[in-house]
């Protein structure tokens, strides 16, 4: 069979540009080389049609890229894309018989003119779509494995609020929600997060959009396996994680081994393995408690440092009723009810605090109801419980900005109906009757009353270096 051009192009050329495109573009040369192959057989297709006969050879170790065209030899040509005239084929220096294959073919040094420069850019350009798009789909592929994963990246930029990051060449998007409130990132700053999710598709289009965390529940697990060697053992395991980011977490753990003491393991020796945690998460405040399977304990455990008279559990509604002693109401709820709040997380039960002494319930329960400017205006009237609330003079409460008198008598409604109780018609008669409070000396008046209410207010605090509370079964930093 003759051939009649002999490839010039020099193959060094094309193996050293094969093994930059393959390194570059993390894409392996197997699939490289099936890239290639549907390419040619698309620029074949396009020129000659679907039904042509051809043969295509690429080896990028060799550095061979050659199309055979393929056609039987004939007296008479009916078909010119599969039969050529034995005239024709004969012009070589092979002697051609009819049936007999005639190959013809095209390299790199004559792939121009046999396709035309319109068809062989066209190519071009497939060809580097398809390279980019099976560049996208290992980058997804790699990604996804690495899902809950933490990676350490570059800060490259800071574009609405996103923060965008380098690994490996590969960008990496932080969104705001992922990110601990109050950190600010610099260009070229190492940051540490977990990789929480990847997508197809990133905003733009352009590539796979992989989703980094830092406030995640699942990134203080991971550094706590990283920082703890029984947590990654397995001889320790978290149990339960509930975390506002940058503010404060409660990590309730277990141990099963008998002779490791699971909250002492975290923390460490005077805090080292704890504190390094706490100072990746912005010092964010870390409670350790020790796991119970009882509710009781795991609820009073989860309250710590705040200590606990009795606790009314209902596993069937997941719901608990925890009596405190007045000294140890601030430090069960928490700043800003923070405290009760995570405990409820951790836990999985709804906490209802009441008061020692009789039924009452905090006024941190009605907050939505309540609204978070008006519940803090009451806070500050050192009103903090539904029934300091249902018992204050009406007056003082319609003082406070934003109250009127329909919206008392409403939460007078809700309150009571917590308790089993109605208001009656003679209170909600003489809450109307009150005179109203037009005049901004009035306002401002009881504004000053307020400001200085609060001023009395004090939360107990624990001291931040006091990693056990009493019981010894939750520590703190």
């Amino acid at each position: 069979m003759a051939r009649k051009l002999k490839p010039k192009f020099d193959k060094q050329i094309i193996v050293d540009a094969f093994a930059d495109m393959a390194r570059e573009r993390s894409i392996d040369r197997e699939s490289l080389q099936e890239i290639i192959k549907e390419t040619l057989s698309m620029l074949v297709r396009k020129k000659h049609g679907n039904e042509a006969n051809f043969d295509i050879v690429v080896n990028m170790e060799k550095g061979d890229i050659e199309i055979y065209m393929i056609r039987t030899v004939v007296e008479t040509v009916q078909d010119s894309v599969l039969e050529i005239a034995r005239e024709e084929a004969n012009q070589g220096a092979e002697d051609y018989e009819v049936g007999d294959d005639f190959l013809e073919e095209i390299t790199l040094d004559n792939i121009a003119e046999s396709f035309g420069r319109r068809l062989v850019n066209m190519a071009g350009q497939t060809l580097n779509q398809r390279i980019r798009d099976v560049e996208k789909d290992n980058v997804f592929a790699a990604y996804e494995q690495k899902v809950g994963e933490i990676v350490i990246a570059e800060v490259h930029h800071v574009r609405r609020s996103d923060v965008f990051v380098m690994h490996n060449n590969i960008e990496l998007r932080l969104p705001r929600e992922e990110q601990i409130p109050r950190e600010r990132y610099r260009k070229n700053e190492p940051v540490r997060a977990i990789i929480k999710e990847v997508r197809k598709q990133s905003p733009t289009g352009n590539s796979p959009d992989i989703i980094l965390s830092r406030s995640d529940n699942m990134f203080l697990a991971r550094l706590f396996e990283i920082e703890i060697p029984e947590i990654y053992d397995g001889v320790i395991e978290i149990k339960a994680i509930a975390r506002e980011p940058g503010e404060r977490a409660k990590v309730a753990v277990q141990s099963y081994d008998d002779r490791i003491d699971p909250v002492g393991a975290c923390v460490g020796m005077k805090g080292i393995r704890i504190h390094a945690i706490v100072r990746e998460l912005d010092n964010e405040n870390i409670d350790v408690i020790n796991y119970s399977d009882d509710p009781i304990t795991y609820i009073q455990r989860a309250l710590a440092p705040a200590k606990i008279k009795d606790i009314q559990v209902s596993p069937e509604t997941r719901s608990a009723t925890v009596l405190v002693g007045d000294d140890q109401v601030s430090l069960a709820i928490g700043k800003n009810g923070q405290n009760v709040r995570l405990a409820s997380k951790l836990t999985g039960y709804a906490i209802s605090l009441i008061k020692e002494g009789g039924e009452d319930i905090e006024l941190i329960e009605f907050r939505d109801e309540l609204g978070k400017e008006m519940y803090m205006e009451l806070i500050h009237a050192e009103l903090d419980t539904a029934r300091e609330f249902l018992g204050a003079d009406p007056m003082k409460i319609l003082a406070i900005p934003g109250m009127t008198k329909q919206l008392l008598i409403e939460l007078r409604s809700i309150m009571l109906e917590e308790f089993d109780e109605e208001d009656t018609d003679e209170a909600r008669e003489q809450i109307l009757a009150l005179p109203d409070l037009e005049s901004s000396a009035t306002v401002e008046s009881s504004t000053e009353v307020l400001v200085e209410s609060a001023d009395k207010i004090q939360v107990a605090e624990t001291p931040q270096d006091e990693f056990l509370s009493e019981d010894g079964q939750s520590q703190r930093t």
